[in-house]
């Protein structure tokens, strides 16, 4: 079946960096767009970045934009979003998708797999 796993999260000072990891399988990878997501408690789940089947296209929230990147590895069948310069303001569950869609997707709506997620917590 269709599986997405992400890892990386954890605890970091403000200011610092984390790395995280989505595998995918049971699906060709090279076929669909990726996303992540993120969930802070009592908030609805928010776009975070996109990054086209390629890799030559990318979309990020304006929240993020020239902290984090989000990038891939088709053979590894992988997508990284590293993220820099971090703040309280972004902790939360971190979640990867993958979409069948065409379009630039910033809607959960728009995706058709999600990971379990991960957690980040960013300390003051």
């Amino acid at each position: 079946q269709v599986q997405l796993v992400e890892s990386g999260g954890g605890l970091v000072q403000a200011g610092g960096s984390l790395r995280l990891s989505c595998a995918a399988s049971g699906l060709t990878f090279s076929s669909v767009d990726m996303g992540w997501f993120r969930q802070a408690p009592g908030k609805e789940r928010e776009f975070v970045a996109r990054i086209s089947r390629s890799g030559a296209s990318t979309y990020y929230a304006d929240s993020v934009k020239g902290r984090f990147t989000i990038s891939r590895d088709n053979a590894k069948n992988t997508v990284y979003l590293q993220m820099n310069n971090l703040n309280s303001e972004d902790t939360a569950v971190y979640y990867c998708a993958a979409s069948t869609s065409y379009m630039i997707q910033t809607a959960t709506r728009q995706y058709n797999t999600w990971g379990q997620g991960t957690q980040v917590t960013v300390s003051s």
